[in-house]
């Protein structure tokens, strides 16, 4: 049986949508459509989590080594909160590394999820969309160079994200996080890595 552990924040926790709809409950649910065993995804993720905060999250909760599948998607709040970059950089290196060990050392079972643009959701019209792009395009930078340097795979779903600038079916109805729609988007994007991981190990 496949184990999976989801690091995170908002997005990983699934705020403002059902539990069915958190993207780790979909993509285990279309993993084993596709055959694969697997149990319920645990999920360390909490909404307005730093990256310091789901470091303590961690320590405290001393999740298992060993699960086959580990991801990762952190930083929103760094930005948001306006915190130094570097000090991201520093913290995302020790969860990158963290996430490898939980995945018994194998960076092949760790997955990096790029951070969503909100700056195009209505929660943010009043926020300077254009700046939060832009900060969120240095954190992305930051968080894939990492997942090269350890390789692990990174996944850019900022790119589909924008589309929510034109679809409001793609954000919930908080105004801010990612519809249930949404993170079936992110799925489709992570799905074929993974279920190849899975059939393989």
């Amino acid at each position: 049986m496949h184990t999976f552990l989801a690091l995170g924040d908002s997005y990983t926790i699934g705020e403002a949508v059902a539990e069915s709809g958190r993207w780790p409950v979909q993509l285990v649910e279309k993993l084993r459509k596709s055959g694969i065993k697997i149990s319920d995804p645990d999920i360390i993720a909490t909404t307005g989590w730093t990256t310091a905060e789901l470091q303590e999250a961690i320590l405290q909760q001393k999740p298992a080594s060993g699960y086959s599948l580990v991801s990762l998607l952190a930083g929103v709040n760094n930005q948001y909160r306006g915190l130094p970059v570097a000090r991201y950089r520093e913290e995302f290196e020790v969860l990158v590394q963290q996430a490898t060990g939980f995945a018994g050392g194998n960076p092949a079972g760790v997955i990096i999820i790029s951070i969503p643009d909100y700056g195009v959701t209505p929660f943010a019209r009043d926020k300077d969309p254009a700046k939060i792009a832009r900060e969120l395009d240095e954190y992305n930078r930051i968080n894939r160079e990492i997942a090269r340097q350890h390789h692990v795979k990174w996944f850019d779903i900022t790119t589909g994200s924008k589309s929510a600038a034109t679809d409001l079916s793609l954000t919930a109805d908080d105004g801010l996080h990612p519809s249930e729609r949404m993170y079936a988007q992110w799925v489709e994007v992570i799905f074929p890595y993974v279920v190849n991981l899975l059939r393989n190990d």
